[in-house]
């Protein structure tokens, strides 16, 4: 198994990096303080960022993480490309699951999006390494989208064969109610981009998490 394989499976925490809601400079900054307290894995997630300003900003993330943790690129499989990035992250919306294996090839990542059980059974079937499933609470990235049952929830960390990263309104006092749920991996944005102190958060999360998960 590549090694960005290997340390997707034993990742806990998924800090998301969002032009939405930092800028570029800002967000290098969160990433910088946000290492070294824990973070396992890091996506790029910029829906509006031209193409150029999107690939040199990766760079600049991808240089700086110098091969310690996976980056991922949300949406752009082209992006990834070009920058040899570990992997990429796709929606419901974006390229096809199958079609952005056949570009990326069997070593790198592939994520999934997923709101449904049935959606977890196809990005499954079609070979994605990870799946981020929500919006469990609340989200500003994703305003119209409804918090879904946790029951839903529950079922998908027990039953899917493929690592689950709750996401969505994650926040370091929903912890204890997401574990109860079975859950072991979260996928955050605001909670830490947003934060006051950045290197205290990314350490709560990951002493929360691993007090209360012990195995991945």
């Amino acid at each position: 198994m590549p090694w960005s394989k290997t340390l997707l499976r034993n990742a806990k925490l998924y800090l998301i990096l969002d032009t939405d809601v930092c800028g570029y400079d800002e967000l290098f900054e969160i990433l910088k303080q946000s290492v070294a307290p824990g973070i396992d894995i890091v996506q790029l997630r910029d829906k509006k960022g031209f193409t150029q300003k999107t690939i040199q900003f990766a760079l600049r993330v991808k240089k700086f993480l110098a091969g310690r943790i996976p980056l991922i690129i949300n949406d752009r499989v082209d992006i990834a490309l070009v920058l040899g990035a570990e992997g990429v992250h796709l929606g419901q919306g974006d390229m096809p699951l199958a079609d952005a294996r056949r570009l990326l090839g069997k070593s790198r990542i592939v994520g999934a999006s997923c709101q449904t059980w049935a959606h977890v059974l196809k990005a499954t079937r079609e070979g994605a390494d990870y799946i981020g499933f929500g919006s469990v609470f609340k989200t500003l990235t994703k305003p119209e989208r409804r918090p879904m049952e946790l029951s839903l929830l529950k079922k998908v960390c027990e039953q899917a064969q493929v690592p689950i990263f709750a996401i969505g309104g994650i926040t370091t006092k929903s912890i204890p109610i997401l574990i109860s749920l079975g859950v072991k991996r979260v996928a955050v944005c605001r909670d830490i981009c947003l934060a006051k102190d950045v290197k205290a958060i990314v350490k709560e999360f990951k002493v929360l998490l691993n007090n209360f998960v012990k195995d991945v």
